[in-house]
């Protein structure tokens, strides 16, 4: 059975530690026995980062512009032609500082109509000297950019702490909590850090079954909570959600469920079979609107819908999708998977 890939962005401005953070991560994978490949951005035309990563790393290399502007339509095609060559157990993007982190989880889930890939999390290292800098003066095209790939990221890697007294240290964590009140915060020097921990926060790979099992346990616990009284926060912070689906659904259930989607999903695109009808659809959702086209996709495409947004919960759109191609039967008090 073919797997699903992750998908891991570094984010974070030029000179934060990117290349650092992703020589740690390739070396824990390969220790594990994983074999990992990379998709590396520079605005020049040599890849002078890409050196610093050993040869035996699959690498493809998309150079001379930025990976959510000028090049953003071949961060798709590369990162295709990348899974299908060398069948990575796990694939890092490492976006150059200029990158706009929404134009790039755009465009990784765009592969997601034509490949099984999953975005697991957004990583954004930041330099906290540079940071301190730039929010005290709160002004330039920098400070915005800073500024939104912390706002986007799953996870903060304060690196560079040393540079910073512990006043300063702690005057920035403030901002970053400002900013992204989400993301877990884990402090660095040269990105040294527990690379379990920063994957677990990240977002481990799960099987399908797995998957299943934590919507039967979030709802027995969300019962507990609701007989005792108390409240949860029911809202991720969720930058995208890939629903690769096995069985077709009904087509008016799916589009009821398209135009219920919560506000903080933005954007959903995706690629469905239906059971009361003979063709396959393409759909494209935004700005509270939806599209349905008859399609024919040329040789093996999967059936997946991708939801990107912030602050939604992935768990109930899971939940509810599995319902829906009967996967999982949801009853008053119950939730059990179907044979």
């Amino acid at each position: 059975m073919e797997q699903v890939v992750p998908v891991y962005i570094l984010s974070g401005f030029l000179g934060s530690g990117k290349t650092t953070l992703l020589q740690r991560l390739l070396e824990h994978w390969k220790d594990q026995g994983l074999r990992p490949a990379v998709v590396m951005n520079e605005l020049g035309e040599v890849n002078l980062d890409g050196l610093l990563v050993e040869q035996t790393v699959p690498m493809a290399e998309l150079l001379g512009g930025c990976i959510c502007c000028s090049i953003r339509g071949d961060l798709s095609t590369e990162l295709t032609t990348l899974i299908k060559k060398e069948s990575p157990d796990v694939v890092v993007i490492e976006a150059t500082g200029a990158a706009n982190p929404l134009e790039i989880v755009d465009g990784v889930t765009e592969t997601s109509l034509y490949q099984k890939v999953e975005l697991k999390s957004l990583i954004t290292v930041v330099d906290a000297a540079h940071l301190l800098e730039l929010y005290r003066a709160q002004q330039g095209a920098t400070y915005r950019l800073m500024q939104e790939q912390i706002r986007c990221a799953s996870v903060l890697i304060l690196n560079k702490t040393d540079r910073v007294s512990a006043d300063e240290a702690e005057e920035i964590t403030t901002v970053l909590r400002k900013w992204n009140s989400y993301a877990p915060i884990m402090p660095a020097e040269r990105c040294e850090i527990d690379t379990e921990e920063l994957l677990r926060s990240a977002g481990g790979v799960l099987t399908d079954t797995q998957l299943e099992e934590s919507d039967s346990e979030s709802h027995v616990h969300e019962e507990a909570l609701q007989s005792s009284g108390a409240t949860h926060a029911s809202h991720d912070h969720v930058m995208a959600y890939t629903h690769y689906f096995k069985r077709p659904v009904n087509s008016e259930t799916f589009e009821q469920f398209v135009k219920e989607l919560p506000r903080d999903v933005y954007r959903a695109k995706g690629i469905v079979t239906f059971n009361d009808t003979s063709s396959r659809f393409l759909f494209q959702y935004a700005y509270r609107e939806a599209d349905f086209m008859k399609i024919t996709p040329q040789g093996e495409v999967p059936d997946v819908a991708v939801f990107i947004g912030e602050h939604f919960s992935s768990s109930e759109l899971r939940t509810k999708l599995l319902e829906m191609e009967g996967r999982i039967l949801v009853r008053p008090g119950t939730i059990k998977r179907s044979l």
